[in-house]
This record gives structure tokens, sequence and C-alpha cells, in this order.
């Protein structure tokens, strides 16, 4: 079989730009999830309450960031995906259902753990929390764990779908899952107590996370065939698995811990700061997502489908990394821009309202520009650690991640707890310490896995003039929003937000286009096509 006549080639042909759909996808889950913040922003606003449901909510997270998708895309999908080449349809579904198999029986097992342990992770997740709002925490850990037990397997439908080329739906199940959220937010908002309705708001993100797997279990179900569920690991192929899951699986947890590190210091700082650090995370996921998420996941089963001899695949390998690289940094340049020259004006079209007001919006802003340190480095990390699983090396990864984790600790707790005080700053700016410090700690991953995949493949890069060209047409853009900013002073917030960001994505694009970037032409193209129709 020829690679041009392979399954994962056919896919490649009728399925019109994948990473697009996969960020149509993201968009759109993203956006209702937004629109879920802004609803509990409004209800909650930054207090007690609401940093014991956004504390309560990471943790039982760790279950589904451990066992969710990005370890099973990671271990699962290359070798689904080159079983799949082959037209090996028995090896395929055996790995899914043996793989599925295990999934469930150890999530299971940590879904009940959670449940008995919630008082002792709360201790350790958030030592800073006493009475009444600890004893509200521990209630709503309990309330969600089985919830995150039911995403994980919704995380193993994704994995399948997107080995067969289908990404839009498994990227758009979480709308769901947000619509749950806000309707049981709207629907007692008014009329209950916060700890109330912070336990209703956790009992429809489980309702949510059950929607989520049933959208996705008839197509995952039609594309396997005939298979069945085991815990049977007698094939080499689904030994392979377990064996990447292994290092993806120590490494994602690596990462978490990093972001729980955070929230555990979060816990000391001055109250709503663990919401601030939410709020931050969830502006900061967005492009994260769009762009570099949809495009890694849309590359890691055509790099892991790729055949032919070790030089063929090298080549194949650099030419897909060095357009997704680019791709990558096109939309991620101007977003770390945006979040240090408009970060007010974001919080203030996202969150404000009720209980938030401008003084949240500015603090969300001064944490949202610690973050952009990072951003750029932490997207196009993740193309080149997808490129290393494609090559089936999970352990350099984990490696980098171990290292990146140690920074950002060390960085972390000398940017937000030792150098406010020492600088005589504000408390609240503590929080912008944790993100830029985490910005910095990606840096270093970043050229770590960037040699990594030079050695095993040959350099692959993005030219400095291109990106330079970049931050050029972004910080020109950005000028032209503060020329609006200005202008607009007087203007309503909220109409005078959207215009502003509304110039500065156009100015963007001009700009972008005038250089000559070529994604910005493809884009511009695309444009006039469906304009024409």
């Amino acid at each position: 079989m020829t690679p041009a006549s392979t399954p994962a080639a056919r896919d490649a042909a009728t399925s019109r730009r994948p990473a697009a759909l996969v960020a149509a996808g993201i968009l759109l889950s993203r956006l209702v999830g937004l629109v879920r913040q802004r609803v509990f922003s409004y209800y909650f606003g930054a207090g007690d309450e609401s940093d014991a449901f956004t504390q309560a909510f990471r943790i039982p997270n760790i279950l589904q960031n451990l066992f969710g998708e990005g370890v099973l895309s990671a271990s699962f999908i290359p070798v689904y995906s080159q079983l799949r080449a082959r037209g090996d349809d028995v090896g395929r579904q055996e790995v899914a259902g043996a793989v599925l198999g295990v999934l469930a029986f150890f999530s299971a097992i940590v879904v009940l753990v959670g449940v008995l342990a919630a008082p002792v992770l709360v201790h350790v997740i958030a030592p800073g929390f006493e009475g009444a709002k600890r004893e509200l925490t521990v209630q709503l850990v309990r309330i969600l764990f089985p919830g995150a037990g039911l995403l994980v397997l919704a995380a193993w439908c994704l994995g399948v779908l997107n080995s067969h080329g289908k990404f839009f739906l498994s990227y758009a199940a979480p709308v769901l899952w947000n619509a749950c959220m806000i309707a049981a937010l709207i629907g007692w908002g008014g009329s209950v107590t916060l700890p109330r309705l912070a336990a209703v708001l956790a009992w429809g993100s489980v309702a949510g996370s059950a929607l989520q797997l049933l959208v996705q279990w008839r197509n995952v179900h039609k594309v396997l065939g005939a298979w069945r569920v085991t815990v049977s690991m007698q094939s080499p192929h689904v030994r392979t698995v377990l064996r990447n899951f292994g290092p993806v699986f120590v490494g994602r947890g690596v990462t978490q811990l990093s972001a729980y590190i955070d929230s555990f210091i979060a816990s000391f700082l001055v109250a709503g700061a663990a919401t601030i650090l939410n709020n931050v995370q969830l502006l900061y996921m967005l492009p994260v997502s769009l762009f570099g998420m949809s495009i890694s996941a849309a590359e890691l089963p055509a790099m892991s489908s790729v055949t032919g001899e070790t030089a063929e695949i090298a080549e194949q390998l650099r030419e897909r990394l060095a357009l997704g690289l680019r791709r990558i940094a096109f939309f991620i340049v101007p977003s770390a821009v945006a979040f240090l020259g408009f970060g007010d004006l974001l919080a203030r079209v996202v969150y404000e309202g009720g209980e938030f007001g401008p003084e949240q919006s500015q603090w969300v802003w001064g944490v949202l520009a610690g973050s952009a340190v990072g951003l750029l480095a932490s997207t196009l990390g993740r193309l080149y650690a997808s490129a290393l699983y494609a090559l089936r090396d999970t352990r350099t990864p984990l490696r980098f991640a171990m290292v990146r984790v140690g920074l950002t600790t060390a960085l972390g707790v000398a940017a937000s707890l030792w150098l406010p005080g020492v600088l005589g700053i504000d408390p609240r700016w503590a929080v912008a310490g944790l993100t830029a410090s985490a910005g910095c700690a990606a840096w270093i991953e970043f050229a770590l896995l960037r040699r990594a995949v030079g050695v095993r493949i040959g350099e692959v890069f993005i030219p400095r003039r291109a990106l330079l060209t970049l931050w050029g047409c972004a910080i020109l853009a950005a000028g032209a929003g503060w020329g609006v900013r200005e202008l607009l002073r007087d203007t309503r917030p909220l109409l005078m937000s959207v215009l502003v960001l509304g110039t500065y994505s156009i100015a963007y694009g001009g700009a972008a286009l005038a250089a000559g970037i070529p994604q910005a032409r493809a884009i511009a193209g695309r444009l006039s096509r469906l304009l024409r129709r």
C-alpha cells in the first residue's frame, strides 16, 4: 500500500484543513466557556465562594488532565494511526478496546479515592483555606470528581475520532458541558445563596460531562466497526501504547503540578487571587487552544502516519513542522501583544458586570500581561512535542517538562511571595509574578524541545526575519488600537472595548497582508472566494 493510498492520506485529501476544523470546534467551545465564566463572575464576583469553586474545580481536573486528552493523544494516536495507515483493522480495534478498558478501570479507582480523600486533597492544594470556605471546597470536590471521570472517557473518544480525520465534533462537544453550567447558574442564580449556588453549579458540571461523552459515542462506534472493550494487554500494540503512556502520564502530571503549585501559592495571597488567576488562565488558553492546540492536534495523526525511509520521513516531518510553526506564530504573536496592550479591555468584554467591576478588570490585565511573556514559547513547544510523540519518543518531552516545572516553582515562589514585599508593591500584583515566571520557564523548555527535534530530523525553526515582521505588524496594529482608544475615551466602556479590539485585529491583518506574509494572503484569498459566492 503506497502512502498516497492509505486511509490517513485519504483523510488528508477529503478532510478540508483539519486544523481549521479543530480551531472551529475549540473556538465554539471556548466562546461558550467564556460566556459561562462571565455568568459565573456576574453571580460570584471575586470572593470566598468563587475561590472555593475555582480551587475545587481544579482538583478533579487532576484526573482529567492526567488520563485525558494530552496523554491519550501522545500515546494512543501515534499507534492507532499507524495501524490504520497499514490497513490493520483488527489491530486498531483491539488497541481501542483495550485502552478504553484500562482507562475506565483506573479512572474509576481515582474517582473513588478522590471522593473519599477530598479533605486531604483540599488541604494539599489550598492549605490557606479555612472554616466555611474550606468545607465548601471539600463538598464541591466530592460532587465534581465523577464528572472528571466521564471527561476522561470523552478524551478517549476524541483520540479515536481524530485518528479518523474527524476533528470538529470532539472539540465542539464541550459546548454541552458549558451550556449545562450556564443553565445551572441562570436557573438558580437569583434564588439561592452563593454556597448553595456553587453546589448546583457543580452538579451542572457533572451533567454536562455526561452529555459531552454521549454526543461522541455514536460516531466512535461507527468508525471503529466491530470492536469490544477489554482489559487484555496481550497485543504488542497495546503494550506499546501503555509503555508510551507512562512517560507521557508522568510528564502530564509534572506539567499539571506546575499549575497546582500556582494555585497552592495563590491560596496564601489576597482574597480573590485564585479566581483572578483562573480568569487569566481562561483568556490565556484561548489562543493556545485555538492556534497551538488546533494545529498540533491536527498534525499529530498526520505526522504519525508518515511512511517511507528514514530520510523521507524526516523530510516530510520537517516540512509539516516548518509550516505549522509559521501558522502558529502568525496568530500567537498578535495575541501576546493584545495581552500586553489591551488586557483590561479583554477582561471588560469577557468578565465585567455584576460583582466583577473595573478594578478586577485592571487586576486581570496585570496578570495577563505576565502570561504574555511565555505565550509564543508554550504554543510553539506543543508542536515540537507532537513531532517527538509522532516519532514514538515520549521520554524527551517528560525530561524537559520536569525542567520547566522546577524553574516555574523556584521563580514563582520568589516572584509572588518574596519580591512584592521587597519592592513594596500592592500584594494583588503578586499573581502577575506567577504567570511571568511560568513564561520564562516556558522559553527554556521551548529551546530544549527545538534542539531535541533538530537532533532527530534536522533543525526546524521560524526565520528571524519572518518573526520580526510579525512582531512589527502587531506593534503597528497596537498603535492603531491605542489611537482609537484615545478618540473613544468618553464612549461607553464595553462599546469602546469592542471597537478598539476590532481595529487592532483589522490593522494587524492589513499590515501582515502588506508585508506579504503567506498566512495573511491565504486568509485574504479565502475571504475573497467567500465574498464572490
